[in-house]
């Protein structure tokens, strides 16, 4: 099973999307995405492929987003795009890639739809909140 997940250890939601992964067994190409950024061609195919806009990937929390100016809606996809690659910490997190898809788990429960095994067993967040129930099933 090739999944990769674009992943920074220090985020709650990128953690916990991990463990959900492993929670089904499968074990993930794990891309610190802070360390290793993607190209300025995989950074749009991964957007492409998500089906959303660049914008949609943008981080603003603890990022350079506003003295960059990312908050002017006049700005290009490309310009947007731009800043990414000068500030990989600009990408929003955890991006998975699956043969089902690629999506931005926030939350991270919405990997659940790009894993193509169920969960093992229970699955609780790191703040508690359980998501999956002991015989593998999706709590809504």
């Amino acid at each position: 099973m090739d999944i990769i997940i674009y992943h920074n250890p220090e985020c709650g939601t990128s953690r916990n999307t991990l463990a959900m992964i492993r929670n089904a067994g499968i074990e993930p190409h794990v891309i610190e995405y802070l360390k290793t950024p993607p190209s300025r061609a995989l950074l749009i195919e991964l957007i492409d492929r998500a089906g959303i806009g660049p914008r949609a990937l943008l981080r603003e929390k603890g990022t350079p987003y506003a003295e960059l100016g990312l908050g002017d809606t006049t700005l290009s996809d490309a310009a947007l795009v731009d800043a990414m690659m000068a500030h990989p910490i600009l990408i929003n997190r955890p991006l998975v890639v699956s043969p089902l898809g690629v999506k931005l788990c926030r939350p991270s429960e919405d990997v659940l739809d790009l894993l193509p095994t169920g969960q093992l067993g229970a699955f609780a967040k790191e703040d508690g909140e359980q998501v999956v129930d002991a015989s593998g099933q999706r709590i809504a």
